[in-house]
């Protein structure tokens, strides 16, 4: 016969006390005797009594849950972010809720409201505009949101866009490329930062950028958009693309049209998904640490939620990762 389950009564009736008495001492709610919580110890572990969370939810008022909302889990940028955030939330005995808001903006506020009432804390990753981010400080959670602020009093954790974008265009120059074009995501609040340094280091070359700009951060529109690009009367000789995953579907398109890579056109993108170190050529990017910046963001974010003296910001140093997607032409 299978053995029952003990139950918050068992352990109170053997340690001799009551049931509030063991409650609050599991959860933590109350301090009591060295001699009572040395008994109610042993009882429990006599018994194999183990609590119910959503029960001591109910009484600490904490779940030891953290929501984080991604724009869209498929894209392994956002995939490493999570693996970052939840190996640290792990570490701190945290359980973490993900919400994907599938790069849909108008998704992003309802499911933002109904995660605040589930978790401690949140760590926000959104396409929302900053003057439109008002609401969010009335969730009444603490929060870590992934990229750089400047109107809102948010802690925030983002990589050096302007540095990454800096150094790769500077390479570019320093290879020979001279008619540069950038493929841009202008929903993106990154990519202004990208496109304003990659247009200040060609301006101090004295070449020009042209700037297309994509419909999504997705390899399938960087396929779409190849061959507006390269069937032109004067196409480009490098491409920096906002994502690694639209300059890939790029190079597909491209090679599909008969391009040599690099010698027609050179490639680069930002974030150093693990899939362009296997395609040929493989692709040069920006690392701007994904992992890295997913576990400075939870460190941040736990700090706050337990009351500990934090940073207000973070911003991770990026890395210039060379591999065949560029040619020499110098």
């Amino acid at each position: 016969m299978k053995k029952p389950i003990p139950t918050i009564r068992d352990v109170a009736a053997a340690a001799g006390v009551s049931t509030a008495t063991v409650s609050k001492f599991v959860n933590g709610a109350q301090r009591f005797s060295a001699g009572v919580e040395a008994t109610i110890t042993q009882v429990i572990a006599d018994l194999g009594y183990r609590s119910n969370p959503l029960a001591a939810s109910m009484i600490t008022g904490r779940t030891r849950s953290i929501g984080l909302s991604v724009l869209d889990v498929a894209n392994p940028h956002f995939t490493s972010v999570v693996k970052g955030a939840n190996r640290v939330a792990q570490q701190h005995g945290y359980n973490l809720l993900l919400v994907d808001t599938d790069e849909n903006p108008d998704r992003e506020r309802p499911l933002l409201e109904a995660l605040s009432r589930r978790v401690d804390g949140m760590f926000v990753i959104s396409r929302i505009p900053e003057s439109e981010m008002g609401w969010m400080m009335e969730l009444g959670k603490p929060m870590v949101f992934f990229g750089h602020l400047a109107q809102h009093d948010i802690p925030w954790v983002a990589g050096d866009d302007r540095r990454g974008a800096r150094m790769l265009a500077r390479h570019l120059v320093a290879q020979g490329h001279r008619k540069i074009a950038y493929l841009g995501f202008s929903k993106s609040r990154r990519d202004e930062e990208r496109l304003a340094a990659i247009r200040e280091c060609l301006a101090g070359h004295g070449l020009p950028l042209v700037v297309h700009d994509a419909g999504a951060p997705s390899a399938r529109e960087g396929e779409r958009v190849c061959s507006a690009i390269m069937l032109g009367a004067d196409h480009p000789d490098a491409l920096i693309c906002y994502n690694d995953l639209m300059a890939l579907g790029f190079m597909k398109a491209a090679q599909t049209l008969g391009f040599r890579l690099p010698d027609d056109i050179s490639v680069a993108g930002f974030d150093n998904i693990q899939f362009g170190a296997y395609t040929s050529p493989a692709l040069t990017t920006v690392d701007l640490q994904s992992e890295r910046l997913g576990a400075a963001a939870m460190e941040l974010l736990i700090g706050r939620i337990e009351g500990k003296p934090a940073a207000t910001f973070n911003m991770i140093e990026p890395q210039l990762i060379l591999r065949g997607s560029i040619a020499n032409r110098v």
